[in-house]
């Protein structure tokens, strides 16, 4: 069968930093040597979108100046259809400052409260001292054994959770969401947030086939079933961060 996917890009050319963007390459890589097919749409401030169209979403990290620009947007233009695509199982990957903006809000070193989508059950009070360094975070994806996740964070905001996420996994290395609880990210439904630039998914091939995993069987149902790929090369590179710091 042949397999199509579309994944929206939000605020590409605000939110991209430390690598960002390589998540959506990652994406649509391992896609092409599946022969799936995945069209990649950027939106900006001011575009209208259907996301009943798309099967996953990509909110990259961005300074705080860059989510002042974009925050108003995402929540009066794009906020309730992607809070009820959130609901129907969108699969969506936030890092930095787009998982602090699909939060309740977050509130800058500066004292400037920018409001969230509330889409997942957070909110981020900005620090004074940066959060930076290589981070591992033990991840439990789906049924399997826990996945130890590589990446970089570089954050000043301090992210804490409700009841109504749960944590992508506990930090093994590194800060994590808050620098004190040891949690590295949340998960509600198909909706994914942390901190891990680097890029993320170049570095951790397994997360990216869950997430393509994820939103095959949305797409096409629970028969709908992901070809195994080598990933030699990207697990040895990802194991020797893990020898590193762990």
């Amino acid at each position: 069968m042949n397999y199509r996917l579309h994944l929206v890009h939000l605020y590409s050319s605000h939110m991209n930093v430390y690598g960002d963007r390589g998540n959506v390459i990652a994406l649509k890589q391992r896609c092409a040597w599946r022969g799936i097919e995945l069209s990649v749409i950027p939106i900006e401030p001011g575009m209208a979108v259907d996301w009943s169209d798309f099967d996953l979403a990509f909110f990259g990290g961005g300074q705080d100046s860059g989510q002042a620009l974009i925050a108003r947007d995402l929540l009066e233009r794009q906020g309730a259809g992607l809070r009820a695509a959130i609901e129907d199982g969108l699969v969506l990957l936030a890092i930095c400052g787009g998982y602090q903006l699909l939060g309740h809000y977050f509130l800058t070193h500066t004292g400037e409260r920018l409001p969230g989508l509330g889409a997942l059950d957070v909110y981020t009070i900005g620090g004074k001292r940066r959060l930076i360094g290589n981070i591992v975070v033990e991840a439990r994806l789906g049924e399997g054994a826990p996945v130890r996740l590589v990446g970089f964070e570089n954050h000043s905001g301090r992210t804490y959770h409700g009841a109504g996420v749960r944590p992508l996994g506990r930090v093994l290395a590194g800060h994590g969401d808050n620098g004190e609880d040891g949690v590295g990210g949340a998960v509600y439904r198909n909706a994914f947030g942390c901190y891990l630039h680097g890029a993320l998914l170049p570095k951790n091939p397994q997360f990216t086939d869950h997430l393509i995993g994820l939103a095959l069987r949305r797409r096409y149902g629970a028969a709908a079933t992901l070809d195994r790929l080598d990933a030699t090369l990207e697990l040895r590179a990802q194991r020797v961060m893990l020898e590193r710091l762990v």
